[in-house]
């Protein structure tokens, strides 16, 4: 049975720390062959279960040194039917996958989870093709779509569903439907390119008011991720309402463009210090934000740098 689904933590105030770019950091990192950029096939054996751990447990302590919250991402960016049969997965072994990966954050929460501090599981739900290029489905057909792998984390243990790296508006609607229809609580986080729009040329404004109008306000809130926060800073006018429904950013370590990155040998890893002072201003103007994570490049030093920048630190014995 989900623990917070019907009540999440993050809902109620404070700031919540999530991870960084779990694919980059385990190949660029930890030496690992992730086909197709899927990191969710690792929990097929005992080794890639132990390195998600590892990888999970590195976030987790920076948030207990910082005694805040925490949403723990499963590794299911690309646990879906199209990605899954080009990894020779069936609908019955992508399902699986799912349930695995929301059972292995289980026993992290019963681990690091405080009264003070709680640890929201959340199915992560990648788009149907390339994280940066414009997909091709109406609304219906991705409420279709993506109601397979929802529904799988509908009857899991997890809190919530977040759709990560969305590049276009259509998608983000079939999803928010699905997980109404599923009664799961869900996040939206657009994908931009460097002048902050969309890779269709669409606005953030656009695109978040668009998808509240289709679904009735249904996401929580959005996020903006795997972009660095120079290609949105000027995009986000605070005295409009729709900046006010970003409640997390999730961003690139590095200033490279998507195609740049995709070009790139080798790992960027930014600033950690310049990242951590363009978050502080960034939630010094949105007091709203309430998820504080990474994406491409990022890892968690990133994530620690971040929160000394942001968050007070707090003395917690082990």
């Amino acid at each position: 049975m989900a623990k917070y689904r019907e009540n999440l933590p993050l809902l109620n105030g404070g700031t919540f720390l999530t991870d960084g770019g779990m694919e980059t950091t385990l190949i660029f990192h930890d030496g690992f062959e992730l086909p197709h950029f899927a990191s969710f096939v690792l929990l097929s054996s005992a080794e890639g279960r132990r390195k998600l751990l590892q990888y999970y447990t590195h976030y987790l302590d920076v948030a207990r040194r910082h005694d805040t919250g925490f949403v723990l991402d499963t590794a299911t960016w690309r646990a879906n039917a199209d990605w899954g049969k080009k990894l020779g997965y069936d609908a019955e072994a992508l399902a699986t996958a799912n349930r695995d990966a929301v059972n292995l954050l289980t026993g992290l929460r019963t681990e690091y989870e405080r009264p003070q501090a709680p640890i929201v599981l959340n199915g992560v739900i990648g788009p149907r093709g390339d994280g940066y290029k414009a997909g091709k489905m109406n609304a219906d057909e991705a409420e279709d779509y993506h109601a397979v792998q929802i529904a799988t984390f509908a009857a899991s243990e997890a809190d919530m569903v977040s759709a990560i790296t969305l590049t276009n508006v259509d998608e983000a609607i079939g999803i928010a439907r699905a997980a109404r229809k599923h009664g799961m609580p869900c996040v939206i986080s657009f994908t931009v390119e460097t002048d902050g729009r969309l890779v269709t040329g669409q606005s953030l404004q656009d695109a978040i008011e668009t998808v509240d109008t289709e679904t009735g306000g249904y996401p929580h809130y959005y996020m903006i991720n795997c972009a660095h926060p120079s290609h949105f800073d000027g995009a986000l006018d605070q005295g409009e309402a729709w900046v006010k429904r970003i409640g997390g950013i999730r961003a690139n370590a590095s200033m490279m463009s998507h195609a740049e990155l995709d070009e790139s040998e080798t790992l960027d890893a930014g600033d950690p210090a310049d990242l951590a002072r363009r978050h502080r201003s960034l939630t010094g103007r949105m007091p709203q934000l309430r998820v504080l994570g990474g994406c491409c490049g990022t890892d968690h030093r990133h994530i620690a740098a971040i929160c000394e920048a942001c968050l007070p630190r707090t003395a917690l014995s082990a």
